[in-house]
């Protein structure tokens, strides 16, 4: 069935043509499809985790698969053989473009941004693992085209979805424990048991050269990133570690546990930042405690969130007799504190809430974390990670970074996205891309 051009195609096709790349008349690019049709959804990053969300959305159709390093990606390829394949996004949305209703975007953090902002400007929804991008300015980039466009989008915080963040959120909503003035949020250095000091190091750059795999477009892999020859200790896994291509542990995890302190009290963009840690020039560090202000928020007071990484508990979880679980979001609040990790939550201290009866929830379940993405897709809904809230999160994440490398505390006008009086910070801030690469 043919349809009309509307403006909205046109003005689409003119963003294309300006980019070098030729949209044709039929275009879906701001097709919707209707709730029982199924969605053609291209991926980028289709091994490693990229591959996890493939198999998220892998009820749809799946039209296209788009990878740089063969070898990895071969599972999924073996898995969709129907679907084109491609190693540049570029290429692969230049010549998929009319076919393609939505992206999946699974690459390490530095290329996040540069395809979901092509996709999205040609009117793709997008579904995009987190941190949402590698630079704070990257992060309101996606989430006004994502505005701008109208389009369903989703950050992978898959834990979101779960219930026990849902009755956290109720408890903190219900007042259970008063007015919430800090949250302490820490992560253990290893992932077995409690934490402990970090044996991550922090290396140099390897000076080695080791031959590039016959599998692996490493020009392609480097994306916008600053050139760095091919080495196993940036890919096909280790690039967290760098600050070239991500943000270290901090970036890793924080939008997955601060997601529940932005959440549950209703935080947007710090009003201050401090960091401590050790700092490197090429790699992450090893260890980070960073201290954000929020602002008060209507009847909700100004909040202090303080993160720990890569070391041993805090020091207060001790003194207060708090249990010592790996991984934490503790809620202090005027009435008591509340704690909780991704599958469970208690109320401190326990004698004092001892035949407390929670509130009944008032938070729907999730339909599935994908899945609140495909259905917002079709039928023009919202997500509970779209990149409006997902994108605040990550700025608030990637400020730790800044605020530690740059050895300042920052006083933050997120309206300009300038850290006042810090000119130091603008390259953490925006980073140049390298020549030939472009939001």
């Amino acid at each position: 069935m043919q349809r009309q051009v509307t403006r909205r195609d046109f003005l689409r096709s003119a963003a294309l043509s300006s980019s070098g790349l030729i949209i044709l008349s039929n275009s879906r690019s701001v097709y919707t499809a209707q709730a029982n049709e199924k969605l053609n959804i291209a991926a980028i990053g289709v091994g490693g985790r990229g591959a996890d969300d493939v198999n998220g959305v892998a009820n749809e159709n799946i039209v296209a698969l788009c990878d740089v390093d063969q070898s990895r990606a071969a599972q999924t390829f073996e898995r969709f053989p129907k679907a084109k394949q491609f190693k540049d996004f570029r290429r692969m949305l230049d010549k998929m473009h009319s076919r393609i209703d939505a992206v999946v975007i699974g690459t390490p953090d530095h290329t996040h941004a540069p395809a979901g902002v092509m996709a999205m400007k040609i009117g793709k929804h997008c579904y995009c693992e987190k941190p949402l991008t590698h630079s704070v300015y990257e992060a309101r980039a996606m989430a006004q085209v994502a505005r701008e466009n109208n389009l369903a989008t989703q950050m992978g915080t898959q834990i979101h979805a779960g219930n026990n963040y849902r009755r956290v959120v109720e408890l903190v909503h219900a007042g259970a424990i008063g007015h919430v003035r800090d949250v302490h949020v820490w992560l253990g250095a290893n992932f077995t048991g409690p934490p402990k000091p970090t044996n991550m190091w922090q290396p140099d750059a390897p000076t080695d050269r080791p031959a590039v795999p016959e599998t692996l477009d490493w020009d392609l892999w480097l994306g916008p990133a600053e050139y760095r020859p091919y080495h196993p200790d940036y890919a096909p896994f280790k690039w967290r570690g760098w600050w070239n291509f991500a943000n270290g542990q901090l970036g890793d995890f924080f939008c997955h546990f601060c997601d529940l302190a932005f959440w549950a009290l209703k935080l947007r963009h710090p009003v201050t930042i401090e960091a401590e840690g050790p700092v490197h020039p090429e790699s992450a560090a090893k260890w980070t405690i960073a201290r954000q202000q929020y602002a008060a928020r209507g009847d909700l007071p100004a909040v202090t969130l303080t993160w720990y990484n890569g070391g041993g508990y805090p020091d207060f979880v001790k003194e207060k007799n708090i249990p010592q679980w790996g991984n934490a979001v503790l809620f202090v609040g005027s009435e008591g504190m509340l704690i909780a990790d991704y599958s469970k939550h208690q109320l401190l201290p326990e004698e004092k809430f001892s035949g407390f009866i929670p509130p009944d929830p008032f938070i729907p379940d999730s339909i599935g974390h994908h899945r609140e993405w495909t259905e917002a897709c079709k039928t023009g809904g919202t997500t509970t990670c779209n990149f409006d809230y997902s994108g605040a999160l990550t700025e608030a994440a990637l400020l730790c970074n800044v605020a530690l490398r740059t050895g300042r505390k920052i006083t933050w006008d997120a309206k300009n996205l300038k850290a006042m009086g810090c000119p130091e910070a603008d390259r953490f801030i925006r980073r140049e891309y390298r020549e030939g690469w472009t939001l």
